[in-house]
């Protein structure tokens, strides 16, 4: 049987890809555990600085949990304690692609918000349907997604259910790059590279500054943010970014 999560490392970039394009993707209880170990091994190796998850196939990126999965926990104490695979993939450290193709739905999108940037085909779809079948995601969609896009449009998306175009999400800043489906893994690709290629202690140190912005007081983030720039200062390797910088501008100055 094809292992329906795989991870490959190459030039410091983990890429997750969710394989099980005959479900459009969509996660049971054991691909759940594979995504969570593959997260927690991506988050402590020195071998990768960034963090690529990408769909099989071309129907779509995530169709989210599966249906069938969530009809056999025995109780609901036991789907209380199950293993949110979206959480896993938000508490990873270093900075997160998804390249997202195909039906982007539930799970999938939550998926998506945990990332931290979203490249999307132009012929993707995103909904979160959850109310629509008696219930609200598990995976973060409620907090996420108002903060990303606002609170009526993000009421629209969960209390409706019903999915919205590439142009619509890219409009709505769901998505962050909007390019022709046949380009969306390159894309993506590319820009993990480019982020595996940031000083690792400065590309961690942004995420966690924007993200501690989420649920802070501006004061309390200021001073936050603070503490980052001197972890990173404290590590000297800032000296070699402003070494390239004067060597390439010819000059002394900022």
């Amino acid at each position: 049987m094809t292992q329906e999560v795989r991870l490959d490392i190459h030039d410091g970039v983990a890429h997750i890809t969710l394989s099980r394009p005959q479900k459009m993707n969509a996660v049971t209880p054991a691909m759940a555990e594979l995504i969570s170990e593959y997260c927690h091994q991506a988050d402590r190796s020195d071998d990768v600085r960034s963090v690529l998850i990408t769909g099989a196939g071309d129907r779509a990126f995530c169709a989210g949990s599966d249906l069938g999965s969530l009809a056999r926990y025995p109780t609901p104490w036991a789907f209380r304690n199950r293993l949110e695979y979206a959480h896993a993939l938000r508490n990873v450290r270093k900075p997160v692609v998804a390249a997202l193709k195909g039906w982007v739905l539930g799970g999938g999108g939550e998926l998506a918000l945990a990332s931290d940037l979203r490249i999307g085909g132009r012929g993707s779809r995103y909904g979160f349907p959850e109310v629509t079948h008696g219930w609200v995601g598990g995976g973060g969609a409620s907090q996420m997604l108002p903060r990303l896009i606002g609170y009526g449009p993000a009421l629209k998306l969960l209390l409706l259910g019903e999915p919205i175009d590439a142009q619509e999400a890219y409009r709505l800043g769901l998505i962050d790059y909007l390019v022709d489906d046949g380009e969306v893994l390159e894309t993506a690709l590319g820009i993990a590279r480019k982020l595996a290629a940031l000083n690792p202690i400065a590309a961690q140190a942004v995420k966690a500054s924007v993200r501690h912005a989420l649920s802070a007081p501006v004061e309390a983030g200021l001073r936050y943010e603070n503490e980052m720039n001197t972890l990173c200062f404290s590590t000297g390797q800032h000296l070699e970014g402003i070494s390239a910088f004067q060597h390439g501008s010819g000059g002394d100055d900022t």
